[in-house]
């Protein structure tokens, strides 16, 4: 029974954590409202965050996983598809130091269509990275983008909604596992009000212009790296405003960083 309780509270886990702000592209019209989906350290994820290896981890992701990973389903037609998006961002963009595969990754995300398997993939197979996780190049991407886009570490007042019951206790440290979308808008209520997040983030990074939908819903990324204080666990409705007809707030502070996986593709290679 336990077994099975660890199973459905961890595809719970995922079905909230990978509902994307971006109201295009939501999936799912069911919500776990019987479920009481635990936050927590999520131990699995993809938590590379290549602090001390960039440059090295660049030309492995170019020279061994871009040509593996363009194999995978339908991603290499994705990554071509988001060229013209990327070209034009390119041509615009405001932060010199993004390379036109930065944008291109930014722009395959946030069109959304590898965005379940490809999140889903980070939040499960941390245990299995160097063998079967087949994302290097748009995760290393994704967190060199958020790197330099955010590069003094600026806190950023985020919020999250979802249709899923979530449960946590004051002063626990917990991280999203995942690349976590949240917005500097409260009010997207089409994405739910059963349980919401107000966010203070340090690493996360504004996408800007930068996503296929430009600034539309307002984003900032979070990485799976990043943890959080729960500092305050807030029911009942109309006590925080912009979020006053969530059902509960859960207040996060950021608290630093956790990378069990950091450079370890470089290491190990």
């Amino acid at each position: 029974m336990e077994g099975n309780m660890w199973i459905f509270a961890t595809l719970g886990l995922i079905i909230c954590w990978i509902m994307p702000v971006d109201s295009m592209a939501i999936r799912f019209n069911f919500t776990l409202r019987e479920a009481n989906i635990p936050l927590s350290m999520v131990e699995d994820s993809v938590d590379d965050m290549y602090f001390g290896c960039n440059e090295q981890m660049m030309t492995i992701v170019k020279d061994k996983f871009l040509p593996e990973e363009k194999s995978v389903k339908h991603f290499g037609k994705h990554w071509s598809a988001a060229q013209s998006c990327a070209k034009k961002k390119f041509d615009q963009r405001e932060d010199k130091a993004l390379t036109i595969d930065h944008i291109s990754a930014i722009c395959v995300y946030t069109a959304n269509n590898v965005y379940e398997e490809f999140n889903t993939a980070v939040r499960t197979k941390g245990r299995s990275y160097l063998s079967l996780f087949k994302y290097h190049y748009l995760h290393y991407l994704l967190t060199s983008a958020i790197q330099i886009l955010n590069n003094n570490d600026y806190c950023h007042s985020t919020f999250r909604r979802t249709k899923c019951i979530v449960t946590g206790k004051v002063n626990q440290i917990i991280r999203f596992g995942s690349f976590t979308s949240t917005s500097y808008k409260p009010y997207l209520t089409h994405f739910g009000n059963e349980t919401c997040f107000k966010i203070k983030t340090c690493l996360g990074a504004s996408l800007k212009n930068y996503p296929v939908l430009r600034d539309h819903e307002a984003e900032v990324l979070i990485p799976p790296y990043e943890t959080f204080k729960i500092t305050e666990i807030i029911k009942g409705r109309d006590k925080i405003q912009g979020l006053g007809d969530c059902e509960v707030v859960f207040v996060l502070v950021s608290a630093g960083t956790k990378s069990s996986l950091n450079c370890n593709v470089v290491h190990l290679k």
